[in-house]
């Protein structure tokens, strides 16, 4: 168990065991707030750059687009997708070039970019304020001198501050995140459970071993982090869990390649592959706990298949969730398990609290920092010399 909320099975590892004591005493001596400032927006002291008054009028409007890219746009999908039926207002995601960006009734347009130089948002922005007029702009940036600061006085868009130590993948629970979720009708304090994890020993320990276990995989050459996900609504968590893994570990010839899997439907097609394949992997099962499911009615089911008689979907899912991790099991393949007993706030807040704690510790292990990325900076320079 890692949490209430959250089922969590390790990596089965015993001499891993022996060493927990010596890594809990390391992790003790890490003042995060200190060394990760972004990490304060992870806690119920974080302070907004908007007010509660300013929150209730933008709550007027029915539909609304964001406008951004990566860390700017992912964790607040994945918050939309995992939390949907709770949601009853709009929301439409511009987050990529090439996509249709039709013409839409009048809505708020959520503009984000940390820099305020994205390339893809400002061409996305100037398409959509265009053929929007009667819309309301409103744009998180930096506060500094930048293209969309320029434009939001063009456009008399309203501008909130993005604070300049918050990276955008790790941003999901500042203003970039937080401010979406209370338009969907969520209480941001919930997802704030960071300084309540920290207090948990049970937890502690279990990140600790986790990130032993994962340095331990990738020092036998087993790089590729394939998450196994049997939640359709989790697709999107995990789109913003594979940008924090390879934009902040991906450097110095070093890495983590994350994988995201749909199953049970990969049954039919990586499952072999990752069974009798190379084993450059290891693997994480995840999944949720839904009280509605589908049921297979009974009178159509024949004598062969008797045993799907009033089964619902979710039975199944399960049964074949299992047989994947006992064959997993048997032939030593290693894997961790997820299992979300509630589909809340709080569960994905934990979620997301787990895998930035888990990334900042295994960036420290693998000695590169997990908060810039100078890569991806060459191809935006280089992309701006053919543009130019």
């Amino acid at each position: 168990m890692l949490t209430k909320k959250v089922r969590f099975i390790n990596f089965y590892d015993k001499k891993n065991i022996k060493q927990i004591n010596n890594r809990l005493r390391n992790f003790k001596k890490i003042n995060f707030l200190k060394e990760y400032p972004f990490l304060i927006s992870y806690s119920k002291l974080y302070k907004y750059g908007y007010s509660k008054n300013y929150l209730s009028k933008l709550k007027r409007h029915k539909i609304f687009r964001i406008i951004a890219m990566g860390g700017s746009i992912l964790g607040t999908e994945a918050i939309y997708q995992f939390l949907k039926k709770k949601i009853k207002k709009e929301f439409i995601f511009i987050n990529n070039l090439n996509s249709k960006i039709l013409p839409q009734k009048k809505a708020v347009n959520l503009i984000i970019s940390k820099s305020g130089e994205t390339l893809e948002t400002i061409s996305n922005t100037h398409i959509i304020t265009n053929s929007s007029k009667s819309s309301k702009n409103l744009i998180i940036t930096e506060n500094k001198n930048s293209y969309l600061k320029n434009l939001a006085h063009k456009i008399k868009a309203d501008v909130i501050e993005h604070k300049n130590y918050i990276g955008g993948r790790f941003s999901v629970l500042s203003e970039v995140g937080m401010l979406p979720a209370e338009l969907m009708g969520l209480k941001e304090s919930k997802f704030k459970k960071f300084n309540y994890l920290l207090k948990s020993k049970n937890f502690i320990k279990q990140l600790i071993f986790n990130v032993d276990s994962i340095i331990k995989l990738v020092n036998q050459n087993k790089n590729n982090s394939v998450v196994l996900n049997y939640d359709e609504q989790s697709e999107n968590l995990f789109k913003w869990y594979q940008q924090l893994v390879g934009e902040s570990l991906g450097k110095k010839s070093k890495g983590i390649i994350p994988i995201i899997s749909s199953m049970p439907k990969d049954n039919h097609s990586l499952l072999q592959l990752y069974l009798d394949g190379p084993k450059k992997n290891f693997f994480t099962f995840f999944s949720v706990e839904d009280a509605v499911s589908d049921k297979i009615s009974s009178k159509l089911v024949l004598s062969q298949k008797s045993y799907l008689k009033n089964s619902k979907l979710s039975k199944i899912v399960s049964a074949q969730r299992s047989a994947t991790k006992n064959i997993f099991y048997k032939k030593k393949i290693p894997f961790r398990s997820f299992h979300v007993k509630k589909r809340d706030e709080e569960s994905i807040g934990e979620l997301f609290s787990f895998f930035v704690l888990e990334t900042v510790l295994l960036g420290r292990a693998l000695k590169v920092n997990p908060l810039d990325q100078p890569a991806v900076e060459l191809i935006k320079v280089e992309t701006k010399k053919i543009l130019s």
